[in-house]
């Protein structure tokens, strides 16, 4: 999977990035019938993020995607085509993170998320809206975690950028660059 960015705000060294722990993660923009894709409004935080989340030990990434898009956005996802990777370099965490981001459409009906209670807490909704509406939700949001701001509002920028490249570009056997899943 290609390298979509390298997020390293905090100008972590080498030498530092040792030492940190690894962390992987699956990602997508996930588009409905309708067009309109998955955002969740993480509202007492003040920003959005896209679907997604981290692999848990024994999982594939395919895997924690599909997992993470049933609790988070309450649907079964298919995958249409690979974006590719964003290594941030969490510094305050000690954390260096790939996450591995894709194109998904929804399958079959919509559901309800099934939200941890720390999500509950933070005031987390599914909103399904049209993709520059989700750009434009992301320049206004105003988060006040540290790591929204430098990691995870960035993050999903960089993924709605590839996307938005990722489809105009021709399909190859309707897969996207010839890649199914």
């Amino acid at each position: 999977m290609k390298l979509l960015a390298t997020l390293n705000p905090e100008y972590a060294s080498d030498k530092e990035a040792d030492g940190f722990k690894r962390r992987e993660a699956a990602r997508a923009i996930v588009f409905d019938a309708d067009g309109k894709i998955a955002l969740l409004n993480v509202a007492k935080k003040g920003y959005h993020k896209l679907p997604g989340g981290g692999v848990e030990a024994g999982e594939g990434v395919v895997d924690a995607l599909m997992r993470e898009c049933r609790e988070e956005i309450g649907c079964q996802i298919a995958i249409i085509d690979a974006l590719g990777e964003i290594v941030e370099y969490r510094k305050m965490f000690k954390i260096k993170q790939t996450s591995f981001c894709y194109l998904a459409k929804v399958v079959g009906p919509k559901g309800e998320p099934m939200f941890m209670p720390d999500e509950l807490a933070d005031g987390f909704e599914v909103q399904w809206v049209p993709f520059a509406v989700a750009k434009q939700l992301l320049m206004l949001d105003r988060p006040d975690d540290q790591g929204a701001v430098l990691y995870m509002i960035p993050r999903e920028k960089i993924m709605l950028e590839a996307a938005k490249h990722a489809l105009t570009e021709p399909l190859v056997d309707g897969c996207g660059n010839g890649r199914c899943y």
